[in-house]
């Protein structure tokens, strides 16, 4: 089966599915679509990552560009790079899945993200690329990998305007990722005191019980050295989950609600709105309200929440899994400057995380639980409608349900929101019996 595009670039299985040969038709088409005759490329430190980027200059070649290797850095080294120097790019990552899988995420000329028809296009001409014999091309390459590694660093620390985070303990969770180097160069350079822990990749153990998927090591790291917060980055630090000094998880909801609260204080948040998608939080849209802050809702997906902060012009907004937008200070999701931000936030407030995630927002009791599929449905919508309609009836308008088909892996998504953990678990249980006896 021909690979697709997800919420997030196309990625599957770099020993099976993503091979050299799909990602050097796929970069091909990429490049022709786009019209790029530029490209950048960076990688996250998975194994199969340099022969991918590889694939990926071979294909911008064969479409008659040149390009330039960016190495090991964050997704958002990357959009910023294709941004500063206005060409279009490619990251090689599968962000949080494990390292036998990987993936390719385009940047258009300018560091934003593809919408769905230009990624429709790409795919066309990407199944009729698949299979054809390849001419011999050298690449031209340039090597950038220590400048976009700067110039990230340099660019996150500039965002706080001369601020300091001088006394400020915090222990850094890289998930043997693209952020082990760049996340403590810039929290060090702003005077912040950093442990360091899962930052020695070796191509296999990214994303391994660690990240931002996987936080019992970082809670156990923060209570342990008395730090006053944790940040824990996925396998390419476009997003970010926080621990506060007690060793509690703080999530992007309650991150963006920590920063939005800050800059309507402030009066820098842009008409005083935010932008998340609708897997955010009964209680954080509560806090919104009470604090005089509209909510835009938009699709799961990073790159939707960017439309809608372009199209409203608006400053703020992110995803519950730690994807957070400062649109003002970046083209993407960015965990680096995300922990940044936060850290701004503890060290101006003279409070602790714990007490800034509490004030911010209650968090009703969420449950999500995943049913693995072998095919992807065309409707999921209609035959659970009886199911989620009596869901919400038991919950009589004191809970909310959210079922969807993963963006990026064969999963149906179930979402259950409710007064208490023993309801939500109670009708999350049953919805996802519903989904396994009627897909499964």
């Amino acid at each position: 089966m021909t690979l697709r595009f997800g919420t997030d670039g196309m990625r599957g299985d770099a020993r099976t599915e993503l091979t050299v040969d799909v990602v050097r038709a796929l970069s091909r088409a990429g490049a022709e679509e786009l019209g790029a005759d530029a490209f950048a490329v960076g990688r996250d430190p998975r194994r199969s990552g340099a022969e991918l980027a590889a694939a990926v200059h071979a294909g911008v070649a064969d479409a008659g560009g040149t390009s330039t290797d960016l190495g090991v850095v964050p997704t958002p080294a990357v959009a910023r790079w294709c941004a500063d120097r206005h060409v279009a790019g490619a990251m090689i990552s599968a962000s949080h899945n494990p390292w036998y899988d990987n993936g390719v995420k385009f940047f258009a000329s300018g560091g934003s993200k593809l919408g769905d028809a230009v990624q429709d296009r790409i795919q066309a001409r990407f199944d009729g690329l698949l299979g054809e014999r390849h001419a011999v091309v050298t690449p031209a390459i340039t090597d950038a990998h220590q400048a976009a590694a700067e110039a990230h660093v340099d660019a996150v620390v500039s965002s706080m305007e001369g601020r300091r985070l001088d006394g400020v303990r915090v222990v850094v969770d890289a998930a043997n990722g693209a952020a082990f180097e760049v996340a403590p160069d810039a929290l060090r350079r702003l005077g912040a005191d950093v442990s360091l822990i899962h930052a020695a990749p070796t191509g296999t153990n990214i994303n391994a019980g660690c990240g931002s998927t996987h936080v019992e090591s970082l809670r156990e790291a923060v209570v342990e050295h008395g730090a006053d917060l944790g940040v824990a980055f996925d396998g390419d630090a476009d997003r970010m989950l926080a621990i506060d000094e007690n060793g509690g998880l703080v999530d992007g909801d309650q991150i963006i609600a920590i920063c939005a609260r800050d800059a309507k204080a402030r009066g820098t948040l842009a008409h005083d709105a935010v932008v998340v998608t609708v897997m955010a939080n009964l209680g954080f849209r509560r806090s919104m309200e009470a604090a005089g802050i509209e909510v835009v809702d938009t699709r799961v997906g990073d790159r939707y929440v960017l439309e809608a902060l372009d199209a409203r012009r608006l400053s703020l907004g992110g995803e519950q899994s730690g994807h957070v937008i400062f649109r003002e200070l970046a083209a993407t999701g960015d965990g680096l400057l995300t922990a940044v931000q936060l850290l701004d936030v503890v060290a101006r407030s003279g409070r602790s995380l714990a007490e800034l995630a509490t004030e911010s927002m209650t968090r009703l009791p969420q449950v999500l639980k995943n049913v693995r599929v072998a095919t992807q449905p065309v409707d999921v919508d209609g035959p659970m409608a009886p199911f989620v309609d009596a869901s919400l009836a038991r919950m009589a308008g004191r809970g909310r349900v959210l079922i969807r088909m993963s963006g990026t892996e064969p999963l149906i998504r179930v979402m259950v929101e409710a007064e208490t953990d023993a309801e939500a678990q109670m009708e999350a249980d049953g919805l996802a019996a519903a989904v396994e006896s009627l897909f499964c």
